[in-house]
């Protein structure tokens, strides 16, 4: 007959991000880009983590990078910022607070 290949039963080969997590990323994104912060992004799809780092100029180390890491959910969070020189900014189980910081960048103060 023919050859059964088995279903791969644990880990998946790699970690990537789903539908409304890109969507909340991309739009946040987005806003950046229209204030002037940020022109260019990169994604990287991993066995371990799926990074999301957004820069300032292309040939920069990013400014902000959020990483999704499912070996940590049950620890520290699986959602992490880390700032351009590498700090850990923020760390969540969701990712909403972990983008606070980045978000709170684009309040403008409106006078009467």
């Amino acid at each position: 007959m023919g050859t059964v290949t088995p279903l791969p039963i644990g880990r998946p080969s790699q970690v990537g991000y789903d539908r409304a997590e890109l969507t909340r990323i991309l739009d946040l994104y987005g806003r950046m880009v229209a204030a002037g912060h940020w022109r260019d992004y990169a994604i990287s799809l991993d066995a371990d983590a799926a990074v999301f780092a957004a820069f300032r100029r292309a040939a920069e180390r990013p400014e902000y990078r959020v990483e999704k890491r499912p070996a940590l959910r049950n620890k520290q969070g699986m959602w992490v910022l880390i700032g351009e020189g590498g700090a850990v900014l923020k760390r969540g189980h969701e990712l909403g607070p972990v983008l606070a910081p980045i978000e709170r960048r684009l309040m403008k103060l409106v006078s009467d």
